[in-house]
């Protein structure tokens, strides 16, 4: 079972997520949250597979709630959604940031957020669709002067390349296609990539790729 946290000030959005996610046969909904502070203490008492979380909540919001638990070294496997009622939320690029591995907006389609709960456990980054580009331009936009790109030393060529792909938003298919490999193999070249840079999801990936100067703005065509 994938276990869910659900975190929103709003009683009517949760028990509207609830009521779907409790539908599936794979999905359960372990634990409910009012506001970031009790999102927080909720996560470290159930351990959920992912974390649903609205960016903005009373005492403590859904950004710094997120940043707790994704930067707690007791927390490794909890994966964390933002939950946003507009796709380019002033927030969203800090969520990617703090750890994140994705958001939705809040009325996604009910199918939308089922297949996202589980893509998210399976390890793919989450973004809305049609704002994966639109994202990593504001990230590229906003990202400061690179950083030394010693960590990248531990990769490959072909890991570097591929990562720079993901860091222009390819998915693995678009990757293959490009590199005339199968999605498999440049699934594995991924996930190597994140292994050796200790990034937790694709997102983080992203942020490293721009971070290092392995990407660069203005590169996104």
């Amino acid at each position: 079972m994938i276990r869910v946290l659900l975190a929103d000030d709003q009683l009517l959005v949760r028990a509207g997520f609830k009521v779907l996610l409790d539908a599936q046969p794979d999905i359960e909904v372990v634990a409910e949250a009012g506001d970031g502070r009790q999102a927080v203490a909720a996560v470290r008492a159930h351990r959920p597979d992912v974390a649903l979380m609205d960016i903005r909540m009373p005492v403590l919001d859904g950004l710094v709630a997120t940043r707790r638990i994704t930067r707690d070294p007791q927390l490794p496997d909890v994966k964390v959604v933002m939950l946003t009622t507009f796709e380019l939320d002033e927030y969203v690029f800090e969520a990617i940031r703090s750890g994140a591995s994705g958001f939705l907006v809040k009325d996604t389609e009910p199918e939308e957020l089922v297949r996202a709960v589980r893509a998210v456990v399976a390890g793919d980054a989450l973004l809305s669709p049609g704002v994966t580009r639109r994202l990593i331009a504001e990230f590229a936009a906003r990202s400061k002067e690179p950083t030394a790109a010693d960590a990248l030393s531990e990769l490959t060529d072909r890991e570097r390349e591929v990562m720079a792909l993901v860091g222009i938003g390819l998915t693995n298919e678009e990757i293959a296609r490009r590199l005339v490999v199968s999605p498999l193999t440049a699934k594995t070249h991924v996930s190597r990539a994140m292994i050796k840079l200790g990034a937790r999801d694709r997102a983080q990936l992203v942020v490293l790729a721009y971070e290092s100067g392995l990407v660069r703005p203005g590169w996104l065509g």
